[in-house]
């Protein structure tokens, strides 16, 4: 598995580019902004991308949906079920505020607690953790977790906006999260990597 982090958008979101090696399929995971290098790199692997997964529906994860949906017209975008209200409407998604324009979205394929989608030869299994938002989820691909805006290196994402509750994101973080094997690595939506172990035992916040 092919892992590439580049940073877009407004905020610099993490955006993720996953290659399956050996398929030559896969996705992108929150495009916060569209990125020409990123473009680059998966026209120079060849690579056929199937789908484009967000991890919440903030403006800033969002940014660059439509233009990588024109650019990989056969993708399709993929959400969790519990996002639906939020990617529909702009005030509540922040898009404006976030990157000047007004985005709403309806995902192709809706997604909830425990389902599994099949990309070459990656099982990613997705796991709902509300708290940053009501429809939050993060994607375990073996021991590699995509933790979105629910857990950052020393930090959790923020509970002040719409939908969001501490309560909901200590809850998921420590029942959903930290029952993963502390070899877990984690790949957040802001910051660098980490993984459940150092967070177990460092994270201030949980």
């Amino acid at each position: 598995m092919q892992i590439n982090c580049i940073p877009s958008g407004a905020l610099g979101v993490n955006t993720y580019y996953v290659r399956d090696e050996i398929t030559n399929k896969g996705f992108i995971l929150d495009p916060g902004g569209f990125s020409p290098n990123m473009l680059n790199l998966i026209k120079q692997d060849d690579c056929t991308i199937q789908y484009i997964i967000l991890t919440h529906g903030h403006g800033d994860h969002i940014g660059g949906v439509q233009q990588y949906m024109e650019a990989f017209p056969n993708a399709q975008l993929v959400a969790c079920i519990h996002e639906k209200a939020l990617l529909a409407d702009p005030r509540l998604n922040m898009s404006r505020e976030c990157g000047g324009a007004a985005v709403a979205l309806e995902a192709d394929l809706w997604v909830d607690d425990g389902e599994t989608l099949q990309i070459g030869e990656m099982s990613l299994k997705f796991i709902h953790t509300p708290g940053h938002t009501e429809g939050g989820m993060c994607i375990l691909i073996d021991n590699i977790l995509f933790s979105g805006d629910t857990l950052f290196q020393q930090s959790i994402g923020r509970t002040d906006f719409p939908g969001g509750s501490f309560t909901a994101i200590k809850n998921s973080i420590h029942n959903k999260l930290f029952v993963l094997p502390d070899e877990t690595t984690v790949y957040p939506g802001h910051m660098g990597s980490t993984n459940i172990g150092f967070e177990k035992r460092n994270n201030p916040f949980v």
